[in-house]
């Protein structure tokens, strides 16, 4: 004898309206980022996953609210994930060696399985779903800045006179190149026979942007006057570029 399990219109509403909400969230934080799936796309995608998921569940015995054994609802929910990744492959576009929208894509990836599950009446697992994407898309980002940042951390020695100005031109130089100075440690002034002047250290950490050359760099602050000698020194792994004035 077979069962039947039945589903209200008023269930349905809310599946679909769960849908609609948890796909605008992640819609809305891509929308911020102004990618090229927005919170439209993720609320039709979210939608549609769960319209599906419904239809294949409930919609094959001639009465929208019923249905009986022997169906399998997986057959046509199966096919939004192939669906949705043609959809997302849209998002991923390529200028030289940078790739950009795989973030995107897999969002609306993540996005249509959130609304399967929400047409299965799985709202628990669509609602922690969606807390850990949007907490993976929000915070996960500003330990990707923090590590970026950290990457491009670089340590500049400088050698040179004890006069006036010298900071003051290093520094110049170094916002001309789009170098930001985030700290700079100065030695005392030691008096050298060499140069017959006081000589002073400093060390700059620098956060260099990716398209500085920096030995391009390198060659323009060795060529300012009073500087000595000048080199980078990254960490213990790297080797030193500099260059010295005798």
């Amino acid at each position: 004898m077979s069962s039947a399990i039945y589903i209200s219109y008023g269930e349905i509403a809310v599946r679909l309206g769960l849908a609609v909400l948890l796909g605008g969230l992640v819609g809305f934080e891509r929308e911020r980022q102004n990618r090229p799936a927005g919170l439209r796309t993720h609320i039709l995608v979210c939608v549609g996953s769960a319209l599906i998921m419904l239809v294949s569940v409930y919609g094959f015995r001639g009465d929208l609210a019923v249905i009986g054994s022997g169906v399998d609802p997986s057959r046509i929910a199966a096919q939004v994930v192939t669906g949705v990744g043609f959809l997302g492959a849209g998002t991923i576009l390529r200028h030289g060696n940078t790739i950009t929208g795989l973030t995107t894509a897999a969002s609306i990836w993540v996005v249509s399985a959130i609304g399967l599950a929400v047409g299965i009446g799985f709202y628990v697992g669509a609602a922690l779903a969606t807390a850990m994407v949007l907490g993976s898309l929000v915070f996960l980002r500003s330990m990707e800045v923090t590590f970026a940042r950290m990457k491009s951390l670089r340590r500049l020695w400088i050698r040179g006179l004890d006069q006036p100005g010298l900071i003051g031109r290093i520094g110049a130089l170094l916002g001309e190149a789009g170098v930001n100075i985030t700290k700079i440690n100065l030695s005392d002034a030691e008096y050298h026979e060499t140069f017959s002047a006081e000589v002073i250290s400093i060390d700059f950490l620098l956060q260099v942007p990716p398209r500085v050359d920096t030995d391009e760099l390198i060659r323009k602050l060795a060529a300012l006057q009073g500087v000595l000698e000048v080199g980078w020194e990254r960490d213990s792994d790297d080797k030193n570029n500099s260059f010295k004035i005798s």
